[in-house]
Order: C-alpha cells, then structure tokens, then sequence
C-alpha cells in the first residue's frame, strides 16, 4: 500500500470515485491543453501500475495522474498549495493528496516523493509533456512511429518544448534508479498503449 515500499500492494480507498475525481477536475480546469494533459498522464500512469506490478493499485495510481495538476490553471501562484486544499475539502484520501503535492517537490513543493508511484509522477508529468509536442511535429501526429532517437534529439534541444523541464525528467529517473533512456522508452512506450484510450477521454470530455 502507499506508504511503504516493502509493504503489500493492496487495493487503496481513494474516497473519491473517478468520475467525482473527474467532475472536480472539470470544475477547476477548462483548457482543453490542460485537460488533455490530465487524461494523458491518468492513462500514463495506469500503464506504469500495470507494468511495475501495482495492478491492483492502478486506479488510485490513475487518480493521481488525472488530479497532478488540479489547481494550475486556476491558482498558477500557488500550485500544489491550492491542491491539498481543494482535494482534502473534497473528502480525497491523505494518500492521494501526499501523492499530488509530491510531483512538485523542489520547484512548488517541499513534500517529497516517496512512493514509486509518486516518483512514477515527478518523472512522466514533465516528460509526457515533451513526448506529446514531439507528436505534433510529425506528419502522422503520433506517437506510433516515433523512435528513441528521434525523442532524445528533441529532448537535448532546449528551446523545444522549453517549457518541458528537463532538469525535473532527469531528476526523476534518477529517483527511480533508472538511467535516462529507460525512462523515455518505458513512458514513450506507455503513451503508445494508450494513445486511443487518451483520445477517447478527450472526445468524451467535449
């Protein structure tokens, strides 16, 4: 369960059901490029679950991705500040909302990550970012038919994507004890799996 690295993975009691989760990420956020990036790292982090043998704890991990960045668009100044906030008067278990003001650490917030899934979240909410203006860039406008080489050189270019923090991606796969390019195969990976579950959440969210 969170909390523990080494204790058993469980089912986690989020408090909030997906589509509460879903309602309250509407009511704060209505960009459709922030929406988008919610979906994309609720799908992204479902997949990391799965894949790192937390199945049974994929949707709290999903959560967390659908709920990072709750407070940005309204409460830029105080992101991860305003989080805690509106995620506890909304009944969101401690957990989730520990796991939410973590992606922040360093830059916003003084909570650090703990949890590998709250690492999972530092390192692929800048990097799905980058990975998603990659995409735009080709002439297929996905992210099926791109290749590591090809991610790396938009990824050392610093004025792509600047807003794209390259600094927070290495510091995140570092975090995990990963080396960079594991990191942006496994999240490159995860984006191409679901890539027609975030379109789908897109199309149904408008």
């Amino acid at each position: 369960m969170i909390g523990s690295e080494n204790s058993a993975k469980g089912t986690i009691g989020m408090e909030l059901t997906h589509s509460e989760a879903l309602a309250l990420l509407k009511e704060y956020n209505q960009e459709p490029f922030h929406l988008r990036h919610a979906y994309t790292v609720e799908a992204v982090m479902r997949d990391f679950a799965r894949e790192l043998g937390y199945g049974d704890e994929a949707d709290f991990w999903g959560m967390a991705g659908l709920l990072h960045d709750i407070d940005y668009e309204r409460y830029p100044e105080e992101h991860c500040v305003k989080a805690r906030e509106i995620l506890a008067e909304h009944g969101a278990d401690e957990r989730l909302i520990h796991a939410v003001v973590s992606h922040g650490y360093g830059l916003v917030s003084d909570v650090a990550p703990e949890h590998e899934m709250e690492k999972v979240l530092f390192a692929v909410d800048e990097l799905t970012g980058l990975i998603g203006a990659s995409a735009k860039m080709r002439p297929s406008g996905s992210v099926q038919d791109m290749e590591l080489k090809s991610l790396k050189k938009k990824y050392k270019t610093p004025s792509f994507a600047a807003g794209c923090s390259r600094e927070v991606i290495a510091r995140g796969a570092e975090m995990l004890g990963w080396d960079l390019d594991t990191l942006l195969v496994r999240t490159l990976d995860a984006m191409k799996r679901c890539e027609q579950d975030i379109a789908a959440a897109e199309t149904a969210a408008f």
